[in-house]
Formats: structure tokens, C-alpha cells, sequence
């Protein structure tokens, strides 16, 4: 991936220095020609065409934003109610995540999100411990964690 990048690059700033013109503009257009003379390469480079690991990353993001968004949301229901009404409790979800990276990761997208908070892993590192506000079924919890975020994270690492 590297590799690729160094190279998208290096297209970009031969396309300034061809234009003789160094401006953002120019690099942004030899950036994207860059992009597509690598994707046409990408047959003969050893890795899988990096565009997909950005792409993923983007979308991940944009999951993490949206349930930030959507938890918020439950959250402002949830103090604004006149009677509280949740129903607390502590889930132990294993992951199916390989690396330690992975599970930080996933690990920080549970504890950033209001509502829910890891609180705990396993000695091995493939149990997390969560807290959340409203538990009504815990499997529901860990498969729309596993969906959302686990998934996620997979695409971006894989």
C-alpha cells in the first residue's frame, strides 16, 4: 500500500512539473491521474489496489459518525423523559478481531458512542466487557455491534 501511494504521489508531482504549473489544482488533477494509472497497474503490484483500504476507512467513519449521531439522539430521549426508563446492564461480547490493534479499535468506536462503554477485556483479549444504558436482549447488542462495527473494521484491516 505504501508503495502505491509513493507512486500515486510521484505521478502527481511529475504532472506539476510537466504542466510547469505548481499549484493545488495541478496536483489534485495528476493525484487523480495517478490514481488511475495505478489502478490499471494493479495487476502487476503485489498488494490489492490501496483506493479499496481508503474507501474503507471513509465508510467507516461515516458508520462511526452515524451512530454518534443516531446514540446522541436516543440519549437526549432518554434523560428528556419524564420517567427514566432503562434497563442497564453488562454484556461480554466476544470478537472475532485477530489483532490487538483491531480490538482497540473497535474498542474505542464502542466507548466513544454515548450510551455504551467497554469497561473490561479478557486476559486474551477476545472478551470485551460492556456497559450499556438500555440492555432489553444482549444478543441484539453483540450482533448489532458485531454488524456494524466489527465488519467494519474487518474490510478496513483485511
Amino acid at each position: 500500500m505504501a508503495f502505491q501511494i509513493l507512486l500515486n504521489l510521484t505521478i502527481a508531482f511529475f504532472w506539476m512539473i510537466l504542466q510547469n504549473s505548481y499549484t493545488s489544482f495541478d496536483f489534485v488533477i495528476g493525484y487523480v491521474i495517478g490514481i488511475a494509472i495505478v489502478y490499471f497497474l494493479r495487476g502487476s503490484l503485489p498488494q490489492t489496489f490501496y483506493m479499496q483500504r481508503v474507501w474503507a476507512i471513509v465508510k467507516l467513519l461515516c458508520l462511526f459518525l452515524k451512530e454518534l449521531v443516531v446514540a446522541n439522539l436516543q440519549m437526549i430521549r432518554i434523560v428528556l423523559q419524564p420517567k427514566l426508563k432503562v434497563t442497564p446492564g453488562i454484556i461480554a461480547m466476544p470478537t472475532y478481531l485477530d489483532t490487538d490493534w483491531e480490538v482497540t479499535i473497535l474498542s474505542m468506536c464502542i466507548t466513544l458512542t454515548p450510551g455504551t462503554m467497554t469497561m473490561d477485556y479478557s486476559e486474551d483479549g477476545r472478551t470485551l466487557y460492556i456497559h450499556s444504558i438500555h440492555v432489553e436482549e444482549k444478543q441484539e447488542v453483540i450482533d448489532d455491534i458485531r454488524n456494524h462495527f466489527e465488519r467494519a473494521i474487518v474490510e478496513v484491516t483485511k
